[in-house]
């Protein structure tokens, strides 16, 4: 699981903890929580999310790279070592 991130949600914020950071970063009023990764590919992530408004599940795209950008984090040393994406709600 050393290579595995995690992707959460709670109140408007979206958070991605790896390596002991976690980004937080604004994200729509209405997003209950994320249901399932799709795709993982370098910072770009492909997930379904469910809404509040919506009876459906929803597909979202999340690039990280202006996050870290906006952090003046490295993109390549913080995302080279993940290998995959989980979601995770306590």
């Amino acid at each position: 699981m050393e290579n595995t991130a995690v992707l959460s949600s709670f109140d408007k914020y979206t958070t991605f903890s790896f390596g002991g950071k976690t980004l937080t970063f604004r994200t729509c009023d209405g997003l209950e929580k994320y249901t399932r990764i799709i795709l993982w590919h370098d910072g770009y992530i492909e997930v379904m999310a469910k809404y509040r408004q919506e009876d459906e599940e929803i597909e979202e795209y999340i690039d990280l790279t202006p996050v870290l950008e906006g952090l003046y984090m490295d993109k390549a040393s913080f995302l080279a070592p993940i290998k995959e994406v989980r979601i995770e709600y306590v």
